[in-house]
Order: structure tokens, then C-alpha cells, then sequence
């Protein structure tokens, strides 16, 4: 039998931004031209949830693609790795794919990092439950931007995994910056593993963020229901609507929340004004081709040692050694 949550011996870093930097943030964007959201904002306790649910829709095929990759690759991704590591993953999330690697790797330690405290802690304590073996240090922290490693173990190798595409969510400057930023982390001797969605049919993009249950809808307007829960908002969430296409020409699914009728919104003290038809964009999905991807972390600092992919051809999964 497992042991009580509160009992599993983990050690847990509270970095959470403070609240002002979230109100801060929203009502800049929406002041934008466009008005925007960022997509880091998805993810708390709810959006996590529906996010996790996401990943189980016959739509989204990204998450049940890329795990049978790392399950068929695990060993081939092992060897590269070596055994005794530092396994860092930011935006851990549930940590249910890091699960399909963890006995092949057997890293020394591991550093789940997220900006959603509560889900993050669960995760953790579940994953010490299920590998006492493991050293289990938890960050709660906006990973996008610098920051020290909780911990970093002397001599041991560190290397970043970063699953689920979550890339294509920075504009490919910033993506480049992010990875620049990972490069720095794991020093000259470190690596990446990592997920990258690739271009295909644009109809197999669109049906993966418009799934049939509306469970991504629910989770794009859940922006809405935590401003106005967390910063005493009056979003009339059923002014607008989940709106997600793909972009072919940039190279991007992007979400939008497509307002319905004019609508004013109210945050502290500011109004804010949304004509019909007008959206606020929450996120970009970047698609890219496995030779686009590996001269983007080349300018980065990581070169490329091996890439696998699905037999669709639908997501791969990268390893890099830092440069």
C-alpha cells in the first residue's frame, strides 16, 4: 500500500510568482494591440486538469504519439544519457511521460518544475511514492524565465527534458532564447531531450485543438473564469467563444477567445472594451520540420545527436549534447 501523500519525502521549492506579477501581466496584454493572454496562465489548479484531459481526446494525437516514441526509444534515449543523472523537466505537469523513461534512465535526482503549485506538489509526492529509489526535488516556478537550480548535485550531468511540444509555444526567436537559456543550465557536459510537433495535413491540426467534447474550449475559457476568480474580474465568459485555427502561412495552430457581442470588462480599475467579432489570443502552437527544428537549437548551443519520429510522421522526439 502506498504511503499518505503528506508523508512521501520530497523537498519542495516555492518560487511562484507573486500575484501582483499576474495582474500586472493580464492587463497588459489585453491592453495590447492585439489584446493577448499567456498561454503560462493556463495552468492552474482547473487548467491543469482539463489539460491532462486534453491529452487523453482521440483528437489531440501529440501526447499518445510522442509517449509511444519515448516507450519504443527509452533505451536508445538511455544510452545517451548515461545512468546517475540530474533529470531536469519544466513545466512537469502530471509527470506521466518522465514515468515511461524513469527506469531506464535512473537519474540521480529529478526537478519537476511548474507554475501550478498544488498539481505540481501532488505530482511529485506521487512520483517519490511510486520511485523511492529517486531523489525528487520540486520547483514551483514561471520556468520561462532564468533561474537557479534548486539543486545541483556536484559532477553530476545534467540534462533538460522538455516534452509535448510545449516549444512551439514560444515565437521561434524566444524559442531559440528558451533553449539558449536550457543550453546555460546544463553546462558543456549537459543535454536535451525533447518533444517537437511537426507540420502536416492542416485538418489533423485543426480537429487535435477542436476536439469534439469541447474539453479545450473549457480550457481556454478557463482563462477567463480564473481572472475573474483571482483578480476580482467580471468576464461574462459566455461573451466569448474558443476560436483555433491553423496559421499556414507562420506555421502555427493559434487559440484565440473570439468575442461573441461588445462587451466591457472590469479588472481592479481598469474597464476594458471588446467589440463583436474582436479576440484576445492565448496561445500559439509552433509546427516545424526536423531540419528546421535541429538548426534552431544549433543556434542555440545544442547539436544534434538523434531524432526519432512516429511512422505517420506526425511528432518526434529529439536528443541534444550541449555544444
Amino acid at each position: 500500500m502506498k504511503a499518505a501523500l503528506q508523508e512521501v519525502d520530497i523537498a519542495f521549492h516555492d518560487f511562484h510568482p507573486p500575484e501582483d506579477d499576474f495582474y500586472a501581466e493580464v492587463i497588459e496584454g489585453l491592453k495590447g494591440s492585439p489584446p493577448t493572454i499567456s498561454p503560462k496562465f493556463f495552468y492552474d489548479q482547473q487548467g491543469s486538469r482539463l489539460f491532462d484531459a486534453i491529452c487523453a481526446c482521440h483528437e489531440y494525437y501529440p501526447t499518445r504519439t510522442e509517449s509511444k516514441i519515448l516507450r519504443d526509444r527509452r533505451e536508445a534515449i538511455a544510452q545517451h544519457v548515461g545512468e546517475g543523472c540530474v533529470l531536469i523537466e519544466p513545466g512537469a505537469g502530471s509527470t506521466e511521460k518522465v514515468r515511461l523513461l524513469l527506469d531506464a534512465l535512473r537519474p540521480r535526482t529529478f526537478i519537476p518544475m511548474d507554475i501550478s503549485r498544488e498539481h505540481l506538489r501532488l505530482a511529485a509526492q506521487g512520483l517519490a511514492e511510486d520511485y523511492p529509489w529517486l531523489d525528487v526535488c520540486a520547483a514551483c516556478v514561471d520556468f520561462t524565465a532564468p533561474i537557479p537550480l534548486p539543486v545541483d548535485p556536484d559532477g553530476a550531468r545534467k540534462v533538460v527534458f522538455f516534452p509535448g511540444s510545449s516549444i512551439g509555444n514560444f515565437e521561434p526567436q524566444a524559442a531559440e532564447d528558451f533553449l539558449a537559456h536550457l543550453r546555460d543550465m546544463v553546462g558543456e557536459q549537459g543535454g536535451l531531450i525533447i518533444g517537437v510537433d511537426l507540420k502536416k495535413d492542416a485538418e489533423v491540426l485543426r480537429a487535435a485543438y477542436n476536439d469534439r467534447l469541447g474539453i479545450t474550449a473549457a480550457f481556454n475559457l478557463n482563462l477567463l473564469h480564473r481572472i475573474n476568480r483571482e483578480l476580482a474580474a467580471d468576464f461574462d465568459v459566455t461573451a466569448f467563444a474558443h476560436d483555433a485555427f491553423y496559421n499556414d502561412e507562420l506555421g502555427r495552430v493559434e487559440m484565440h477567445l473570439r468575442c461573441q457581442r461588445d462587451t466591457d470588462v472590469r479588472i481592479g480599475g481598469e474597464t476594458l472594451r471588446f467589440a463583436r467579432d474582436s479576440s484576445i489570443h492565448t496561445e500559439n502552437s509552433y509546427k516545424y520540420h526536423v531540419e528546421e527544428f535541429q538548426q534552431l537549437a544549433a543556434r542555440a548551443g545544442f547539436r544534434p545527436r538523434d531524432c526519432w519520429t512516429d511512422e505517420d510522421g506526425l511528432f518526434s522526439v529529439h536528443y541534444f549534447e550541449a555544444a
